[in-house]
């Protein structure tokens, strides 16, 4: 079974002193785009634009669209118009920065021994710049991708939520294509970004924190410098490392992140696969769209309806494949089919996330699983939308 380590980028693998950094990069980018873009304006919109991209909870949009949405109409141009030059920035300008930053020769070596036992290492950094700037950073901490087998690394092109939102690591672990059983582990220096929302969303953590800060929110995490971290992996029961989604948080979270996966797959999906089957006995990807909105719809919401507004009633388990062949999926339009299953997705999340604890211990009967409880429902609704997101991702990568 493999085991995952979740590292964070900026003053985890890299020294990256953000308060000399970013004002300098935003500096360099408006004088970079001064002959296209005033650059008072441009800052005060990249700001602004930013900020979008960090509250934004759009599963149908990536975080480049919510900043594009936000930052070109106010200057008056295009995403296209400037593209040549934002990606010269990238490529020649930016890497100018290096000198602000430093690699960590602690972090080089742990990467290295995590590999060398069979770890597989991604970078769950906060997904708010291009991939080029994330790539570049990571080259600045001598941790080159084009050398070191990162599994996934998150930016603002494919990713929904920022790094605060538990619904990031949703996602994020969505993308990595974890199995549901698998250890993993997040680290971070950030209580804020990386251990609260890692730990909301039931994923286990070790807070890097070298000056032994305290924190309320860090009580019973393991903790300290990178050596020890390396000290806890190769003491601690491995698989013990495991997610939990008990939690109401995390099941939300779980729930909220996976029509922003699908989305993932319609924009990198072309159309003339939508409906073709990988095999005669496998769903389309149009099909299993439909499913998705059609079980939302038909079956999950009015579960939850029924659970909160009933008195221990009959919860009837369904079989609901055979309605791809009788509703005739495959001859359906599949981006409306999306869009529809984002406004079904939005209406249960809605119902669940302000629910109090003793709102998701309410009981049921279910017809094949006997007694059982919202919570325990929710997440069966969570490794649904686990098992489909798999078979969507393995139906149009053929």
């Amino acid at each position: 079974m493999t085991s995952h380590l979740l590292f964070d980028l900026d003053d985890t693998l890299l020294d990256s002193n953000i308060e000399a950094l970013m004002p300098v990069y935003f500096q360099k980018l408006a004088a970079h785009l001064a002959d296209v873009l005033p650059p008072q304006q441009m800052l005060q919109e990249l700001m602004r634009s930013t900020m979008a991209m960090y509250r934004s909870t759009r599963v149908d949009q990536t975080l480049e669209q919510v900043f594009s949405e936000q930052f070109y109409p106010p200057l008056k141009t295009t995403q296209e118009t400037v593209a040549a030059q934002i990606e010269q920035f990238y490529d020649e300008i930016f890497p100018t920065l290096q000198p602000l930053t430093r690699p960590r020769p602690e972090a080089i070596s742990l990467v290295q021994w995590a590999l060398s036992r069979g770890w597989d290492v991604s970078v769950a950094t906060d997904p708010l710049f291009p991939r080029k700037a994330i790539l570049h950073r990571l080259r600045w901490a001598e941790l080159a991708p084009e050398t070191y087998p990162f599994q996934l690394i998150s930016d603002f092109q494919t990713f929904h939520f920022a790094k605060a939102s538990v619904s990031y690591f949703g996602e994020f672990l969505g993308h990595l294509g974890w199995d549901g059983e698998s250890p993993l582990l997040m680290v971070g220096d950030s209580i804020e970004r990386d251990i609260i929302p890692a730990r909301k969303a039931g994923i286990p953590v070790f807070w890097l924190n070298p000056n032994g800060q305290s924190s309320p929110d860090a009580e019973g995490i393991p903790q300290g410098t990178l050596s020890d971290l390396r000290a806890f992996l190769e003491t601690a029961d491995v698989s013990a490392l495991k997610a939990d989604f008990a939690s109401p948080a995390a099941l939300v979270a779980a729930l909220h992140a996976a029509p922003a996966l699908m989305h993932h797959l319609t924009r990198v999906t072309p159309s003339e696969k939508w409906a073709v089957r990988p095999a005669p006995e496998e769903w389309a990807f149009n099909e299993i769209l439909c499913h998705l909105r059609d079980v939302d719809a038909e079956v999950n919401l009015p579960r939850v309806v029924a659970v909160l507004g009933g008195q221990n009633p009959v919860v009837t388990g369904l079989n609901t494949d055979p309605w791809a062949e009788e509703r005739r999926y495959i001859e359906q339009d599949g981006a409306l089919a999306f869009q529809q299953f984002v406004i079904a997705r939005a209406q249960l999340v809605e119902k669940l996330k302000t629910l109090s604890p003793e709102e998701w211990q309410r009981p049921a009967r279910h017809t094949i699983f006997g007694p059982t409880h919202l919570r325990e429902l929710v997440g069966f609704m969570v490794e649904h939308d686990r098992a489909h997101f798999k078979q969507a991702r393995e139906s149009v990568s053929g």
